[in-house]
């Protein structure tokens, strides 16, 4: 997982409220396990004006002209800003693999659902609460301001405008941990893995017999 730490970059809004699971990634394309190829299907259904399909190729599919993913000042958005219960739905991990995919790696909103908001920690994304007014008052700049940028700073745990004013913002001290150092589950477990292999020799001497099925 690629760490995070500190991140300038273009905001996108999405001015909606209960942006469920589905919306982000519609269920047709849960088929695949791998993690990689969701981004061009990242809100399918609000971005194109067709269905889209598994193995589809996106060249060509109509785009819903007033999508903000589709407009041309949006394009290269990493910072993504929406309302409240964003990721609500089904649990499907999908849904952050599709916005990564995509290339974003903060989302903004007074509140997550929390399969979600947990998700994304585990995908390298940052989720950050700010309070209804906040995300009011970032919403309207970013509207008003082409090219509009915020600095997110995880180390300091702080989000900063243009105009220089800053946001607090609070984060697990472990999830914080991860995320600033790049370790998803596997990346955490790895960090054990001379304990891991010292455990196994020693059983291996207490009670061979249990490895006999494994030809070692």
């Amino acid at each position: 997982m690629e760490p995070f730490n500190r991140l300038q970059a273009l905001v996108v809004p999405i001015d909606r409220a209960n942006v469920d699971t589905d919306a982000i990634i519609p269920k047709q394309f849960l088929k695949s396990i791998n993690r990689s190829g969701f981004g061009p299907n990242l809100f399918d259904e609000w971005r194109y004006l067709d269905r889209g399909e598994p193995g589809q190729s996106c060249v060509g599919r109509p785009l819903n002209p007033d999508f903000a993913l589709n407009q041309p000042r949006y394009q290269g958005a990493q910072i993504l800003l929406s309302r409240d219960n964003f990721g609500c739905g089904s649990s499907r991990e999908h849904a952050p693999w599709a916005l990564l995919d995509y290339g974003i790696r903060v989302v903004i909103a007074p509140s997550f659902a929390d399969i979600f908001f947990n998700n994304c920690f585990k995908n390298g994304i940052l989720p950050i609460v700010l309070t209804g007014e906040q995300v009011d008052q970032l919403m309207q700049e970013c509207v008003a301001q082409e090219g509009y940028q915020l600095t997110v700073d995880l180390e300091t745990q702080s989000l900063s405008t243009p105009s220089g004013e800053k946001f607090s913002f609070v984060v697990d001290p472990f999830r914080r941990h991860c995320l600033l150092h790049g370790l998803d589950d596997i990346g955490l477990t790895l960090q054990h893995v001379s304990a891991i292999e010292l455990y196994e020799q020693q059983r291996r001497q207490a009670a061979p017999w249990a490895f006999l099925s494994q030809g070692v």
